[in-house]
């Protein structure tokens, strides 16, 4: 099939840099989004995220009249969403995002379009979207229905790119291609392989679906080993980043570092949709989650041993008058995604204990809402060497500028060994 027209649903972190690099190529691109100011932005030639070039890319796509933003979908001959996936209260998948673009784009469907899940989803996301749009579209056949003679192609072809390095990953990464039928995989490797340099290996959608979660719980599941050796190694008195960096010299050990817990919208997501659809047999998955979203709250009792240890020394001095800096905000470095975010879970905590709280998070401009009290304030890298207490939640490579004056303060919690 000739793709002229894509549509991208959803503009966020995966969404803006996928339909940049697809207007890069000179296909016409329709970016839809439910953020007025997002729109305005992207529509303004700027961007509304943290990714580098990102910007520059966008800037050049606008001008050239290849990628336009808008809050209603237009017809297109093929339509990506990549809305995001989160989880309820029981940690069961929350489709409601996906169910609303559906929605949005059903009236714009016509014979021939292909449609694209990129959002990480449970098994069996792609067909209930399928069955959503077919509920829609009565008029239009769908592969669930009509097999490789529908009128409408479905595959799941999920992100699996680094924050940071987003450009060059969608195009050199390889990339599962899982469609409800042979048609609609071949319908998305023609699309995909626009720009992607790497192997576009078809499946179906249910095997790409798992694929990506089976991706992320690895990653889980081995942090969470790290993670739980950073608290033995704590109550042994053992210097953990030594410990692992030893461990590692080993041929076939490859231990990684440990932090503050585990966030942003993917890994510490995708292992619950696992659990949820298989909670008899998904033990090390659920436990490696476990771990992992046990650590903020070790690594807040650091800091809470670090205040008691404060008041002894000020025995005159009111909670209000102790001074606690966080360096990060953000689930991982050099990023100002706060998504599931350990780092901002501790501090809004921190917040909570009424202390003055200095935040260090040199990729954002202002403090998100939970963290706009009047004892809270943002602050620059250099400012938080005042405080009494500092502790370190992530390893943006800013804060290597006062690795020295870190490691002579006196009361210091480094989450993510950047003293190491």
């Amino acid at each position: 099939m000739t793709i002229s027209t894509l549509s991208v649903i959803g503009l966020g972190y995966i969404g803006l840099p996928t339909a940049a690099v697809f207007a890069s190529r000179k296909i016409k691109v329709i970016g839809v989004d439910v953020n007025q100011k997002a729109v305005d932005t992207i529509n303004r030639g700027e961007i509304h995220i943290v990714e580098p070039d990102l910007d520059i890319v966008v800037r050049s796509v606008v001008s050239d009249g290849y990628l336009k933003a808008t809050l209603i979908p237009e017809p297109a001959d093929a339509f990506i969403v990549a809305v995001p996936t989160p989880f309820k209260d029981d940690h069961a998948a929350d489709l409601r995002y996906i169910e609303a673009a559906c929605k949005a784009i059903a009236p714009v469907l016509a014979k021939g379009n292909l449609v694209i899940l990129e959002s990480t989803s449970p098994v069996g996301a792609t067909e209930q979207m399928a069955q959503w749009l077919a509920d829609a579209r009565p008029d239009l056949s769908f592969p669930q229905s009509e097999g490789e003679a529908s009128d409408i192609r479905v595959a799941h072809c999920p992100e699996r790119v680094l924050p940071g390095h987003v450009l060059r990953e969608l195009v050199q990464n390889d990339r599962v291609i899982g469609g409800m039928t042979a048609a609609c995989s071949a319908a998305a490797v023609a699309l995909y392989k626009v720009f992607v340099k790497g192997e576009c290996v078809i499946t179906n959608a249910r095997t790409a679906e798992m694929a990506k979660l089976t991706e992320n719980s690895f990653r889980d599941v081995n942090i969470a080993f790290a993670n739980e050796l950073s608290m033995i190694c704590d109550k042994l008195d053992i210097n953990v980043w030594e410990l692992i960096a030893l461990a590692n010299r080993h041929p076939r050990v490859n231990i990684l570092q440990p932090g503050a817990g585990v966030g942003g919208h993917c890994i510490a997501v995708d292992p619950w949709f696992i659990v949820d659809s298989c909670p008899d047999y998904a033990r090390i998955i659920r436990m490696a989650r476990e771990v992992n979203d046990s650590k903020p709250d070790w690594v807040l009792d650091k800091v809470k041993q670090q205040l008691d240890a404060w008041h002894k020394a000020n025995p005159d001095a009111g909670r209000k008058q102790a001074k606690v800096a966080v360096l990060g905000l953000a689930f991982k470095p050099d990023i100002d995604d706060l998504r599931e975010s350990p780092a901002l879970d501790i501090a809004i905590a921190l917040a909570e204990l009424g202390c003055q709280l200095l935040v260090a998070e040199p990729n954002i401009d202002t403090l998100p809402a939970a963290l706009s009290q009047p004892d809270v304030a943002l602050t620059d890298v250099r400012s938080v060497l005042d405080a009494d207490i500092i502790c370190v939640l992530v390893r943006h490579s800013a804060f290597t500028a006062i690795t020295a004056e870190l490691a002579s303060h006196s009361a210091v919690v480094d989450a993510v060994g950047l003293l190491r």
